[in-house]
């Protein structure tokens, strides 16, 4: 079998991990989005998990490591790793939605990247393809909580590159979270403090079992705030 069919096989197996809708759920809550969602979660740790522990409810996490907005490959695009791929259709009264990270790391390894941030969401935040997904959810009667991506906690990282586009592509999120009430955008750049590598995994990227339960917080919290419909 030819290297490249058989690594998109195996992108398509691992896109499959996204967690199934059981029959007669009453499931209100959507989890969509990539790794920084779906660490840990084999072992009941990740952002999903502590969710559903804070809140006292299922949340169903279709997550998927390595997931971009902008996916070309239609095989394992339908299966998960495009981002909007891991939607299904029910009343939900909640997406948590993230993702934009590695379409920012891995499709123009942060630098030269105007042309894909501007594809992902406008200067305004009103046009691209985060904005068109977030608007689809809406319209599904959805409320949207967007976060945003952990910082390196002032130790080399391979995403300390990263820093001043990611910064630039959260303000954009954030304008977007303006123009619509039902949608909150939940900023993560002030929850690891400086020198404290404990919120993060041993590759200073993804979230330890720490990290997650700390974003976990903050998006309980916009829910909880939040008058039930």
């Amino acid at each position: 079998m030819p290297l490249r069919l058989l690594c998109l096989l195996c992108l398509a197996l691992l896109a499959a991990c996204g967690e199934r809708i059981a029959p007669g759920s009453d499931a209100r809550i959507l989890m969509m989005g990539d790794s920084m969602l779906a660490t840990h979660r084999g072992t009941g740790q990740s952002v999903g998990d502590g969710l559903e522990d804070l809140l006292g409810e299922e949340v169903i996490d279709r997550s998927v490591p390595g997931a971009r907005m902008i996916y070309v490959f239609p095989l394992t695009g339908s299966a998960g790793l495009r981002i909007a791929a891991q939607y299904r259709a029910r009343p939900w009264d909640w997406v948590v939605l993230n993702g934009g990270g590695n379409d920012l790391l891995f499709g123009c390894a942060c630098a030269l990247c105007e042309t894909r941030l501007e594809r992902m969401i406008s200067a305004d935040g009103r046009s691209g393809v985060i904005p068109e997904l977030v608007a689809a959810l809406r319209a599904s009667g959805a409320r949207v909580v967007y976060p945003g991506y952990l910082r390196s906690p002032g130790r080399w990282s391979l995403i300390d590159g990263c820093r001043d586009i990611g910064d630039r592509f959260e303000r954009r999120l954030a304008r977007l979270a303006e123009h619509d009430p039902g949608v909150t955008h939940v900023s993560l750049t002030d929850l690891v403090p400086e020198g404290d590598r404990s919120f993060h995994g041993p590759d200073l990227i993804h979230p330890s079992p720490k990290g997650s339960r700390a974003i976990a917080e903050r998006i309980a919290a916009v829910i909880e705030d939040a008058p039930r419909p």
